[in-house]
């Protein structure tokens, strides 16, 4: 490629991209960079016999980055002696000892792991009497000025697009202050306080300008949910209704993004409108799929005039003429429509998604909820197990805290009411049904479940999870509770992924040597266990990949209520009819504890059947519309090859 060439795609790139992005192949990789970099400038000052000051940052984002900090403290001597620390915002009001506030959150995952002396670490406080906050933001500013301002700022970006808890609508010369919360945001902390009506409304937090005066600023953003908002932040225009765009008047700062968080953005999503792309078979088809949505044609209806209005002239250059391309996108995703998702025996499977053999395959389908299997997948669940494959199902963890308390309540008073009337249930028994009920009964918004009421809460799901297995056709051998480690914390915050999680994903494929795994590749998934409950898998996948068997087992991945795969990432679409859409809703139903109201609906507030239905509708329309087959609706799978 010649020097011009590259200075004009330079070009174009930055007049898309108003911010440095750089794009990490995951979360984990880019979160080791981001630290190293953090612990070169804390060594530089360090040699120089100079403090340094950081910018800390609270949520899901910076979690990596401190996990990789405190291995370095203790495998690496990097001493934060000369560390002093200012936090970006705190709820108000909250208790230090809160469950939810961020004094608790940074001792959890930094401070209480490294050598910082407690005098330097500075947190807004959510105790300060309300007429007392004016001065204290004040003061907080000053300890920042007289500390020498801050070296390093760490951000994370949330839905409405603020920055600590600059909310849309925030100056650009806003300092510390109180401010009310957005109802977005809000809506978002209620994985972290379980119940609505905890989330305070308001928090201190540092202001745009405070932000704008750090030397140096990482943005960090992981994960589809967050792919809107970075596109807005970086390729938008400088407005109070996006805060992070200020940003853009920033002298350093990068950002950085993974894949997922990256996907809306101008050079990922439509590459083609950046500069020369490198046209891949993947890249032709989502060009071609994106076209005839543009177009508002069908593929093979497309024309060299359509391609040449949208900037894609280029592209059928390679080929004869823009039908035999069109031919060739057609096919491709006519090739991925199936209704034998384990494999039609006794076929030429050379175009198919799945193998024909071998005819009856043993297939393991995990689901990181107790309700994901139905609500994801729950089409293609009824159809293997009616084509006759062995079927097994396994529930990766408990679910408990997505439990209603008047769920568990109700379920205790009948236990309770039952025991006291048969005269069966022992004197024990009825101690820890009556101590379940106190506890529910003296529970404050907030509050953390004891371990009886999860145990209660743990048999529910496990109960509505059995349920909709039996509907779709199991029996009992072939459900499987897993209840991984890494969940059972009694709270949103889990433990990071253990040995011991991976070791009974890899117990149970052991057993069964499955030939077919699906798995749930819904990355979009806001309170991460999706992520947690895959990337276990992935580590029972390596572990065995030794094993003889497991050069015949494939991945596939779904998605759950959140998004589902692009158009050209899917692999296999297994149509649905009327009736067993219909069906599909039944098996969902037996979760009646996740009915009418979820306790964690994340961004959208209607039941978890409704959004199924509604995406598997959509990814029917959406291949109807490019000219395929129509169908009623269509469950979607793309393949992982390790």
């Amino acid at each position: 490629m010649s020097v011009m060439i590259l200075d004009s795609l330079k070009y174009q790139l930055k007049s898309m991209e108003k911010l440095p992005v750089k794009i990490w192949e995951d979360s984990a990789e880019a979160s080791v960079h981001v630290a190293r970099s953090i612990a070169l400038a804390i060594r530089q000052k360090q040699q120089e016999g100079e403090h340094i000051v950081l910018g800390l940052a609270t949520g899901s984002s910076p979690i990596g980055v401190y996990k990789e900090l405190v291995r370095m403290h203790k495998e690496e001597q990097l001493s934060f002696a000369n560390v002093i620390t200012f936090n970006l915002d705190e709820y108000y009001p909250i208790a230090p000892t809160s469950e939810q506030s961020y004094v608790r959150f940074m001792h959890e995952y930094l401070f209480d792991h490294i050598d910082i002396k407690p005098e330097n670490i500075n947190i807004p406080s959510g105790t300060i009497p309300m007429d007392e906050v004016g001065s204290y933001c004040k003061a907080y500013e000053k300890k920042i000025q007289l500390a020498g301002g801050i070296d390093i700022q760490l951000l994370g970006i949330g839905r409405t697009g603020h920055i600590g808890f600059n909310e849309p609508g925030s100056w650009r010369d806003s300092q510390t202050r109180l401010v009310r919360l957005d109802g977005v945001t809000r809506q978002d902390a209620i994985k972290d306080f379980i119940q609505p009506e905890a989330v305070p409304y308001r928090a201190i937090t540092m202001g745009i300008d405070t932000i704008m005066k750090a030397r140096k600023v990482f943005l960090l953003g992981w994960g589809m949910h967050k792919a809107p908002i970075i596109r807005r932040a970086v390729e938008g225009e400088i407005s109070a209704t996006i805060p992070a765009t200020f940003l853009q008047e920033h002298t350093n700062v990068r950002v950085y993004v993974d894949q997922a968080a990256a996907s809306e953005l101008t050079r990922v999503k439509t590459p083609w409108r950046v500069g020369i792309c490198d046209w891949t078979e993947d890249l032709v088809a989502q060009a071609v799929i994106w076209l005839s949505q543009q177009a508002g044609k069908p593929i093979l209806r497309l024309t060299d005039s359509d391609y040449n209005e949208h900037q894609l002239s280029d592209l059928i250059i390679e080929y004869a003429s823009s039908y035999d391309l069109n031919i060739k996108v057609h096919n491709r995703l006519q090739d991925t429509i199936t209704g034998w998702p384990g494999g039609k025996p006794s076929t030429d499977d050379t175009r198919r998604p799945e193998r024909a053999q071998p005819a009856k395959k043993r297939v393991i389908i995990f689901s990181p909820h107790p309700d994901d299997d139905v609500i994801s997948m729950g089409g293609t669940f009824l159809r293997l197990v009616e084509q006759g494959h062995d079927v097994h199902v396994a529930y990766q963890t408990s679910g408990n805290i997505a439990v209603h308390d008047h769920d568990a309540a109700r379920f205790l008073e009948f236990m309770q009411e039952f025991g006291g009337n048969t005269g069966d249930m022992s004197e024990e028994q009825q101690k820890m049904l009556n101590a379940a009920y106190r506890a529910l009964q003296r529970k404050k918004a907030g509050d953390k479940d004891s371990a009886k009421v999860r145990l209660v809460k743990g048999l529910i799901r496990r109960g509505e999870a059995r349920a909709g297995a039996r509907f779709c056709g199991l029996d009992d051998d072939h459900i499987h509770f897993l209840d991984l480690p890494f969940y059972e914390t009694g709270s949103t915050r889990k433990k990071p992924i253990g040995k011991e999680d991976v070791e009974i994903i890899k117990n149970l494929m052991l057993e069964i040597q499955p030939h077919q795994v699906f798995a749930a590749g819904d990355l979009a998934d806001p309170h991460g266990t999706h992520r947690v409950c895959l990337n276990a898998i992935f580590g029972a996948f390596e572990a065995l990949q030794q094993e003889k068997w497991m050069k015949d087992c494939w991945l596939w991945l779904y998605r759950g209520a959140w998004h589902e795969w692009p158009i050209h990432e899917i692999e296999m679409a297994v149509p649905l009819s009327p009736q067993e859409l219909h069906k599909k809703r039944k098996a969902i139903f037996m979760h009646q504890s996740q009915k009418d109201k979820p306790p964690f609906p994340g961004d959208d507030e209607r039941e978890f059947w409704q959004r199924a239905e509604d995406r598997n509708q959509a990814t029917a329309a959406a291949y109807r519309a490019l000219g395929l087959a129509e169908y009623e609706a269509m469950e979607a799978f793309r393949r992982w090859k390790f």
